[in-house]
C-alpha cells in the first residue's frame, strides 16, 4: 500500500513497522486522545493552558477572553489552530507548538498490554488525529506502540486543495482513502467523538466508538447511535472483540 502526502511515517525508536498487513486486510485510523490514551487526566489541562497562553500573547487578551477565542474557533473549525491563523495570521505550526510544548511522560495514562493487543489485530494501522504531529509522534513513544503503526495523519498534514481540513471535513476522508487506494468497506475509523464517527460513516466506513466520558463538549451518550457499527468503553475492549479480529 502507497502511503499517501497525508500520512507520515512512524520512526520507532528501536523497531521497525511490524503490523500484521494483507491486501485484503483492513486498515484501520486511529485517533489518539481519549481513543489511544487518557488524555482527560491531565492532557487536555496542559494543551488548554498552553492554547490559552498562546492566544494571549499573540492578541494582548486576558486569559477568560483567551480562553472563550480558543473554544470558539475549536467548535467552528475543528482546531483551535486554524481560526488563529485564518483570522489573526499566527503561524499555525508555531501556534501548534506553543499549545503543546509540555512534558508529555509526566502526564501519560494508559491502558496496560496495548503492545501485544495492537499486534495480534491484523490490518494496517495508522493514526488519525486533530492534535499536531509531534505532539501526537511523543504520545505513541511513551506508550511503546509506533511499530504498529504504518504512519501518523496529524492536523499539520490535513491540508486539501490549500485549506486546513480537519476532522470531521469529509474532504479529508475522501481525500484520504482516495490517495492510499482503499475502498470505504476497507476503512475502519476508531473514534471518541460521535461527529467524526458520523461523517465517516456517511463516506461508507466502518465506526467503532470509544466511549469516554471526559472528552470535552461530547455528547454523555451511552447507547450506540445507528451510525456507529461498535460501542466500547475502551480501546483494550476493542481489541479483544471479535470485531477486530474480522
Amino acid at each position: 500500500m502507497n502511503r499517501s502526502r497525508f500520512i507520515k511515517p512512524l520512526q520507532a525508536k528501536s523497531h521497525s513497522y511490524r503490523a500484521k498487513t494483507s491486501p485484503s486486510s483492513r486498515v484501520w485510523f486511529f485517533d489518539l486522545d481519549n481513543t489511544i490514551h487518557d488524555a482527560s487526566h491531565s492532557f487536555f489541562e496542559q494543551i488548554s493552558i498552553g492554547m490559552v497562553n498562546a492566544v494571549m500573547q499573540h492578541m494582548q487578551l486576558d486569559s477568560v477572553a483567551a480562553k472563550e477565542l480558543c473554544e470558539l474557533y475549536w467548535k467552528r473549525y475543528g482546531a483551535t489552530m486554524i481560526g488563529m491563523h485564518k483570522h489573526h495570521q499566527l503561524d499555525p505550526e508555531q501556534f501548534l507548538l506553543d499549545s503543546h510544548n509540555f512534558d508529555v511522560s509526566k502526564h501519560m495514562k494508559f491502558e496496560h498490554h496495548l503492545p501485544a493487543l495492537l499486534d495480534a489485530v491484523p490490518g494496517t494501522k495508522y493514526i488519525l488525529t486533530n492534535a499536531p504531529e509531534h505532539y501526537a509522534v511523543q504520545v505513541v513513544e511513551g506508550l511503546n506502540i509506533s511499530q504498529y503503526f504504518a504512519g501518523i495523519c496529524a492536523v499539520n498534514h490535513m491540508i486539501v486543495f490549500g485549506k486546513y481540513k480537519p476532522k470531521p471535513a469529509p474532504a479529508l476522508l475522501r481525500q484520504l482513502q482516495a490517495s492510499l487506494g482503499l475502498e470505504p468497506q476497507q476503512c475502519v475509523l476508531v473514534e471518541d467523538t460521535l461527529s467524526n464517527l458520523k461523517t465517516a460513516k456517511k463516506e461508507g466506513w466502518q465506526t467503532v466508538y470509544i466511549y469516554h466520558p471526559g472528552t470535552p463538549f461530547g455528547p454523555q451518550q451511552v447507547i450506540r447511535p445507528a451510525y456507529v457499527d461498535l460501542r466500547v468503553r475502551s480501546l483494550s475492549e476493542l481489541l479483544r472483540h471479535p470485531f477486530a479480529q474480522e
